[in-house]
């Protein structure tokens, strides 16, 4: 189904354009956005770009070889032809649990109904009375009494009876589709974080080029050093998804081997209670921007709008609470896979990103409290403070061949936007995802004395801030593999 023209009302009338001024440049959109391919955007990888695409995720739970290389060639193509960086972000599966395939592809499940997971496999459609699922040591890992929920828990059941199938008792109906997520507590699953098929998976996540590398089911920082050292030294970096309760309890050693989190709430209803969830959501994304570590927030941001050309004033209220937590980036994931509107929900997404952080810069969250250890930290606190204190200060620019400049800034949460500019196409990638961070790749200067003059003239070239902007620059005249030790203010010349 095409997207759908959204109603005109006085609110939408305050879409992007409205917050940009006319006279200068567009206002740079801090948070970021992670839309997931899927079905619905196989052949408009382009459009979601247009919309305001950042990264894109391509789930290994779903699609073939094929179909996934193919989404990875459509966004190489959108970045080429936007002029700027899409990273991917390869979604490793999981010990994840599915439903297999249904006759009808959804049915409505009723409560007090029986509904039996099967365990046995087979080719055997589902129905309303049961269905296959794709882990086979379901019988031998719940209990009578436990808890499951279907479909990011728009149905929640009962277990019953175990033994080689598990039969429940539907608590709470709803709707349920083929391939729809199984989720139990993790204490009960026996099946380590990285499965056999992520590892078979692995050498495929390299040929796709992927910027990073998402591991699901986390439970603690060993499962991250795990798949680091399959990665290798010079894989990507790793984004550890908390979705379990072991994860919380562990989140501190977590935030220590990860390079970004992913806060995705489908499953951490079935760990915690509901109530709980944004009060954890909160507080794992300011322990994360404590750090200075990336932090995603997923799971039903707009789930109406899989169905609905518009969202609800709860979604609305959902986004905009991610964005006032400080979080870098807010994931879409059914809504752009297999949603009908899923252009509508890329652009919705942005529109209320960027009216949250250009008229509730009040309710925006700070950035650490202490800067980083060391002199780097305190040379980037010291450019902040001094964006913060010059009010026509416009931007921050950096040079920086790791990304860590670029991060140390961020994590600062400064008012203007930063500007990196980087020789290595890698760390211009990876730092897409970051808040507030506007990347570009630049060639080496002859030396590091010509680091400052090298992003002078790359600003006043790119036309990114206005004629006469101050700007501060932030760099570093020492070996590599050392911090920032540079600070200048720059006027760009009219």
């Amino acid at each position: 189904m095409p997207d759908a023209v959204l109603p005109s009302t006085p609110h939408d009338a305050i879409d992007s354009a409205a917050l940009d001024d006319p006279e200068g440049p567009p206002r740079v959109r801090r948070t970021k956005l992670v839309c997931s391919l899927g079905p619905a955007t196989a052949d408009r990888v382009a459009e979601l770009a247009a919309a305001g695409m950042d990264v894109a995720r391509i789930n290994f739970s779903h699609g073939t070889p094929a179909s996934r290389a193919a989404s990875a060639d459509a966004v190489r193509r959108a970045a080429a032809d936007g002029g700027r960086p899409i990273p991917i972000l390869a979604d490793l599966a999981g010990p994840k649990i599915r439903l297999g395939e249904l006759a009808t592809g959804s049915v409505e499940l009723e409560a007090g109904r029986s509904f039996v997971l099967r365990t046995n496999g087979g080719s055997a459609a589902g129905d309303a009375a049961g269905v296959s699922v794709t882990y086979r040591a379901l019988g031998r890992d719940v209990r009578p009494g436990d808890r499951i929920l279907l479909a990011d828990g728009a149905a929640e059941l009962r277990v019953v009876e175990v033994g080689r199938d598990v039969t429940t008792e539907v608590t709470r109906g709803g709707p349920i589709r083929s391939r729809a997520g199984v989720s139990i507590p993790s204490q009960r699953l026996s099946t380590p974080a990285l499965t056999e098929k992520d590892i078979r998976d692995l050498p495929r996540v390299a040929r796709l080029g992927a910027a990073y590398v998402a591991q699901s089911f986390v439970r603690r920082a060993d499962d991250i050093r795990e798949l680091r050292l399959r990665l290798g030294p010079d894989g990507p970096p790793i984004v550890a998804k908390i979705e379990t309760r072991p994860a919380i309890d562990d989140f501190d050693a977590i935030l220590e081997a990860a390079d970004a989190v992913m806060i995705a709430r489908g499953d951490l209803g079935v760990e915690l209670p509901y109530e709980e969830v944004p009060i954890v959501q909160k507080q794992l994304v300011r322990r994360a921007l404590d750090r200075g570590v990336p932090a995603i927030v997923a799971t039903q941001m707009l789930e109406s709008m899989i169905v609905s050309p518009r969202p609800t004033r709860a979604e609305a209220s959902d986004v905009a609470n991610a964005v006032f937590d400080g979080a870098d980036a807010i994931m879409l994931s059914g809504e752009t896979a297999i949603g009908a509107h899923p252009i509508l929900a890329a652009e919705a997404a942005v529109r209320i990103v960027r009216l949250c952080e250009s008229e509730g810069s009040a309710h925006l969250a700070a950035g650490a409290a202490d800067p980083a250890e060391g002199d780097a930290g305190a040379l980037a606190y010291a450019a902040v403070a001094l964006a913060r204190a010059e009010s026509d200060i416009a931007a921050i620019a950096c040079y920086t061949r790791t990304g860590r400049t670029a991060r140390l800034l961020s994590a600062l949460r400064p008012r203007v936007p930063i500007v990196a500019f980087s020789p290595d196409e890698a760390v211009v990638e990876r730092l897409a995802l970051v808040h507030g961070v506007s990347a570009r790749s630049c060639v080496p200067p002859p030396d590091t004395a010509a680091r400052l003059g090298l992003m002078a003239w790359l600003l006043r070239e790119s036309q990114f801030v206005p004629a006469g902007s101050a700007v501060v620059l932030v760099a570093s005249t020492a070996a590599a593999g050392s911090g920032p030790n540079l600070l200048e203010v720059h006027r760009v010349p009219g």
